[in-house]
């Protein structure tokens, strides 16, 4: 099942459900105003918003077309978005860029922070920029929705709270990074919001291709038309989805419509590419010295793709334009 939120003035959106080719949608109106109404009351509208999709599958529905551009954030607004970072090869090459050493404990203790979640871009919003200064960057990653969370949960009955499933671009602005950890507390004005794929999914809209608490699949980044990256994410995922939830609820319970991300996509083998700039300006110091791809400028434009064994786009792409802000 593939929900999204349609732009209809309003703050939340309004909630419909999509086709398997992505071209063409139903209202859930009458089932769920909102998504966040369906997270929050997930066992009576689930199976409505399930028997709906079907009747559009099977052709009892007239379709509306769809224009992803009228589509916001599948969340427009979140109640918390907390973002891991789960490939340890990207944290292991973001810090060597800074000249940072590895945290101690990488492999056994997940690195989170928390973003913001009042603002979240559509998947066509432009990527506003106030300054070309402040090193603009992509990240391709993947994220869980949640139901309601209690504390203490245990990783291995974490995989029940998992809702729905989405495609991210978690925006950074590199350059102000350094400072702000220097401070001894953590990212803030260095993430400004954060954009997401038109599609949010359930976990069997994956099929064999979620398992294990994550999302095997090929994330593509495309920048200014040329494919920098077609990256696998399950097998180098070191931590998984069921992983990072159990640590972020070590101390506290969490509501339905948390969004937790998985970090950068990043595989060792550096020739399937990158999912951000930090990444590929490291493997060209390291390559030859200094870094030459510098940090998005206006115009500059970003695709992010994510692609199941069967060649469809799961989540649809991100298509994002650098312009001033």
């Amino acid at each position: 099942m593939r929900l999204a939120t349609l732009r209809d003035g309003s703050r939340d959106g309004a909630l419909i459900i999509v086709d398997h080719s992505g071209k063409s949608y139903a209202s859930a109106g009458g089932i769920a105003a909102t998504l966040q109404f369906a997270l929050d009351n997930w066992d009576d509208c689930e199976p409505a918003l399930r028997d709906l999709s079907l009747q559009l599958e099977r052709g009892k529905l007239a379709p509306a077309p769809l224009d992803l551009a009228k589509l916001a954030a599948p969340l427009p607004r979140a109640f918390e978005w907390v973002d891991g970072s789960a490939y340890l090869n990207h944290i292991l090459l973001v810090r060597k860029a800074r000249g940072a050493e590895p945290p101690p404990g990488l492999e056994q203790d997940p690195l989170v922070y928390q973003g913001g979640s009042g603002v979240l871009l559509g998947p066509r919003d432009p990527l506003s920029l106030p300054d070309p200064a402040w090193g603009l960057d992509f990240e391709a990653e993947i994220a869980v929705v949640l139901g309601d969370v209690p504390r203490g949960i245990e990783a291995r009955d974490a995989a029940g709270s998992i809702r729905l499933l989405m495609l991210v671009n978690d925006v950074t602005y590199r350059n102000l990074v350094p400072p702000e950890l220097a401070k001894g507390f953590g990212f803030f004005v260095s993430k400004p919001a954060t954009a997401f794929g038109p599609f949010a999914v359930t976990p069997d809209e994956l099929g064999a291709s979620f398992r294990d608490g994550r999302a095997f699949l090929r994330v593509q980044s495309t920048y200014n038309g040329v494919r920098v990256g077609d990256l696998e994410s399950g097998p180098e995922m070191h931590f998984s989805f069921c992983d990072l939830l159990a640590h972020i609820a070590k101390t506290r319970a969490y509501t339905a419509g948390t969004v937790l991300g998985s970090g950068t996509v990043s595989n060792r083998d550096s020739s399937r590419g990158v999912s951000c700039l930090a990444e590929l300006r490291t493997l060209e110091t390291l390559a030859r010295g200094t870094p030459e791809t510098p940090f998005m400028k206006f115009g500059d434009t970003i695709r992010i793709e994510a692609i199941d064994p069967q060649g469809r786009s799961v989540f649809g792409a991100i298509e994002q334009t650098v312009v001033p802000a």
